[in-house]
């Protein structure tokens, strides 16, 4: 196991430790409870149409993809229409908490995790609150246009569930990187490490949306992952504080060349006499 391994590791499970504390359990909960209202009552209110919409543009889709050939197999695009919006549900439920985790509750947990973990980073606030809001809005916008394109991978019942976790999984790095960082990183420094760590970032929004589809631990999800993407983000950033600038001379640097230096000088004195 290398070592970023290593961090990613203590970082899953420190934030464990952390989700189950009552400020932690706050932040998990209220979100998570305007969000399922919000969508499961939206579902209960649109059910009906929404089925007509999509059964009707799986149809449409359906007839040009085969050249107007007909069919009847009007029972089974109804199931698939229903499996969608089940599936869609989810996730909707568990992005929506976490654009308002994001927006409202991140710099609690950042901070949380920076008094007990990060105590000599300083905050250099590149990012700032309109900036969280303009990113979440942003990500939103682009997630929905990854799951519009998607969405014709829904007829290939092996990837079908590929089209809500890949776009969800994208949306969940996009915001959570940002508000991790905004408080602590310098603007260069929060460009700098967004850049650097793209793959790692994904990774951590990958397993996020999966989670969704766990009984239970999808609750959890916005609040824990919140939590894991501070300490990855404020490890990350103290990493970058603390590497040695190339050509620098640091105290470490000096006192090698004093021993070295005083070495030598052992050394002549010695053959000397």
């Amino acid at each position: 196991m290398n070592a970023a391994q290593r961090r990613l590791g203590k970082a899953l499970v420190l934030s464990l430790a952390h989700l189950f504390h009552p400020r932690m359990l706050w932040l998990m909960l209220w979100p998570l409870l305007i969000s399922a209202t919000l969508w499961i009552g939206l579902t209960i209110a649109l059910w009906t149409h929404a089925l007509v919409w999509i059964v009707d543009t799986l149809q449409h889709w359906w007839t040009h993809g085969t050249f107007a050939l007909s069919w009847s197999a009007s029972g089974v695009v109804l199931l698939v229409a229903k499996v969608i919006l089940l599936v869609a549900l989810l996730p909707l439920i568990q992005l929506t908490a976490l654009l308002i985790l994001g927006v409202f509750g991140m710099p609690r947990i950042v901070t949380h995790v920076a008094d007990r973990h990060y105590t000599a980073l300083a905050q250099r606030r590149g990012g700032s609150f309109f900036g969280g809001v303009v990113n979440s809005v942003k990500a939103m916008l682009i997630a929905s246009v990854l799951f519009v394109i998607g969405l014709p991978l829904l007829f290939f019942p092996p990837v079908w569930a590929a089209v809500p976790v890949i776009a969800a999984a994208w949306l969940n790095q996009q915001v959570l990187r940002y508000d991790a960082l905004a408080l602590h990183a310098t603007a260069d420094e929060l460009r700098t490490l967004i850049a650097s760590r793209r793959w790692s970032w994904y990774l951590l929004g990958l397993l996020m949306a999966l989670s969704a589809y766990v009984p239970i631990v999808g609750w959890l999800a916005p609040a824990y992952f919140g939590l894991v993407f501070a300490h990855v983000a404020l490890d990350a950033l103290q990493a970058l504080r603390t590497a040695p600038i190339e050509g620098e001379i640091t105290l470490e640097t000096v006192e090698v060349l004093r021993i070295e230096t005083t070495s030598h000088t052992t050394s002549d004195t010695t053959r000397v006499g």
